[in-house]
């Protein structure tokens, strides 16, 4: 029988040389990418926030390689980045063998990267735009909510606060009403006090005024007791609400452990209940599927979302993108409105053009405003008898962001025994209805854009570009829940998915082998073998050849 042969092995194997950590990474490994990158860009703005004297620190550069490396390949605990800097060879090679603990990790991360990591960024997205990999004159915008590092079930609601306010304010009317009641016979109380803004000092003025005015008079124990209740109670209470307002700020809730996360609906609903988590609203511009610019914000919304997000743009690369593509969750007058004041070209639906495309939702609603015929000359609609609808007047809105709308109404003279009355309309009286005509000839005007040959484009490429983004970070990747607390913190964290996403694709690109590219008959269907870039192929692929099909393989 022949007896099997081992190679050997023995621990305690010395080496005549010490091996080196640059020799047992491959060319191609992603942290040669973030270690080359990141050599290249200015982090000067980094270095001024380091203050001179005491001991001397660990160098930025080398914090910054591994935070980012870290965020890279899924680590985004501190803890577990001091860990790995101990055992992972590759972050051993960025760190210089140098080992951090993590409470100087996590400082580097949440309090040395603010108003830098921005500037980090932008210059990091340039320096691909160099290459050919990304344009910033074109970009896909979408959005998708994070939850937030904090207690779910630690709350206060927007609403609460003023049902609250608004029972205080029922109780105290009731006590004035009760103490005039008492000392009718007597003295007349003063005219009650303005409570339609309660405040702490106003009511506590209130209770003792109405304490000391039936002060030994026949009072029953249920008054006195409603006193001493709102007197112990409500001034504290009141003042409570109030900081809680400012903290809102115009939202409708926030979370007790992360103040600036607000309540939010998720995708991610593992109880199948609707349940609603502490968040943020993270807005992603994307390029190719690298990320141009990211912004942080605490509506659940995404059409509001749109300006602030691209005039970040704006302020970060010196002028807007000329195209913008987003879908129907930022159609909206005030955003259409704001990309033609800017002259930028939006390819933006709105909510209902997916629905107008088809025969079959026009047909079910034959009645609907949008279906009636306008006469624009006599500024009047005709219902679907033929009647006349008079414009009766126009009425101006605001929107919640402070935006004018105005909207015109439009009525029929007599619906009395019309036979088409019941599918019509349900009211009882003369059917009314409402026409906003700048949204609808911005409506026209989109899709105009959206069913031209380059809109259709645009909407074809928009979810194989923006959404894969965030379907990367959140599934692939495991980035479902912010870290850190508080939204300059989180727009930390948010820069650092967004680096990390962009030298990840960019270590990928850099190993794909380009295995195979059959040529066009003009040149005998000869078959070449390369390994090079992309933007070098594309431009070989223009200049030598008309036509040619090409596939790949990622080693990634």
């Amino acid at each position: 029988m022949i007896k099997p042969v081992f190679k050997a092995y023995n621990q305690q194997q010395a080496f005549l040389l010490p091996p080196s950590l640059d020799d047992l990474i491959a060319s191609n490994h992603p942290v040669r990418v973030v270690n080359d990158v990141i050599n290249k860009i200015d982090i000067s703005p980094l270095l001024s926030k380091y203050k001179g004297g005491g001991t001397s620190s660990y160098h930025p550069a080398m914090l910054l390689k591994v935070v980012v490396y870290s965020y890279l390949v899924n680590i985004y605990s501190s803890r577990k980045m001091e860990t790995a800097i101990k055992e992972n060879i590759h972050l051993m090679w960025l760190s210089g063998m140098q080992k951090p603990d993590h409470h100087t990790l996590n400082r580097f991360r949440s309090e040395r990267l603010k108003s830098v990591l921005k500037k980090i960024f932008v210059q990091v997205v340039q320096l691909l735009a160099d290459q050919g990999l990304v344009s910033l004159k074109e970009i896909y915008v979408d959005g998708t909510k994070i939850e937030a590092n904090a207690n779910k079930y630690t709350f206060v609601w927007g609403n609460s606060i003023k049902a609250n306010k608004e029972k205080m304010k029922q109780q105290l009317d009731e006590l004035w009403q009760q103490a005039q009641q008492i000392l009718a016979q007597e003295m007349e109380l003063p005219e009650p006090p303005d409570f339609d803004k309660p405040d702490a000092q106003k009511v506590k003025e209130a209770i003792e005024q109405i304490s000391e005015s039936i002060k030994d008079k026949p009072v029953s124990n249920q008054v006195k007791q409603k006193l001493n209740y709102a007197k112990k109670h409500w001034p504290a209470a009141l003042d409570k609400y109030e900081q809680q307002e400012k903290i809102l700020a115009g939202r409708n809730s926030y979370s007790k452990t992360d103040t600036d996360a607000t309540f939010m609906r998720m995708k991610e609903d593992h109880m199948k209940n609707g349940q609603l988590k502490p968040g943020y609203n993270l807005q992603v511009s994307s390029n190719n599927q690298y990320i141009v610019d990211y912004s942080i914000h605490q509506t659940t919304a995404d059409t509001t979302t749109l300006e602030p997000h691209l005039d970040e743009h704006k302020e970060q690369y010196g002028q807007y993108p000329n195209i913008v593509v987003a879908d129907a969750g930022y159609g909206s007058e005030q955003n259409y409105v704001y990309l033609e004041a800017n002259d930028m070209e939006g390819y933006v639906k709105y909510n209902y053009f997916d629905k107008d495309q088809h025969n079959a939702y026009l047909k079910k609603h034959p009645f609907a405003a949008d279906q009636l015929y306008y006469n624009k000359e006599q500024d009047r609609y005709y219902c679907p008898m033929g009647q006349p609808m008079q414009n009766i007047g126009t009425t101006n809105k605001t929107t919640v962001t402070g935006f004018k709308q105005n909207v015109t109404r439009y009525q029929v003279a007599n619906c009395e025994g019309c036979p088409l009355r019941g599918a019509c309309h349900k009211s009882k009286e003369n059917r009314i209805i409402e026409i906003n005509h700048a949204l609808n000839e911005h409506k026209r005007k989109a899709t105009e854009r959206l069913t031209s040959e380059k809109g259709i484009y645009h909407r074809k490429r928009r979810p194989v570009d923006v959404e894969p983004v965030f379907g990367n970070i959140k599934s692939n990747h495991g980035f479902r829940r912010f870290m850190l607390r508080g939204k300059e913190k989180v727009a930390i964290e948010a820069g650092l998915l967004a680096l990390a996403q962009n030298l990840r694709k960019k270590s990928s690109l850099k190993t794909c082998f380009f295995a195979l590219i059959i040529l066009s008959d003009s040149i005998n269907d000869t078959r070449s073998y390369i390994n090079i870039d992309l933007p070098e192929i594309k431009n070989r692929l223009k200049s030598n050849f008309e036509t040619a099909s090409l596939s790949y393989k990622c080693d990634a």
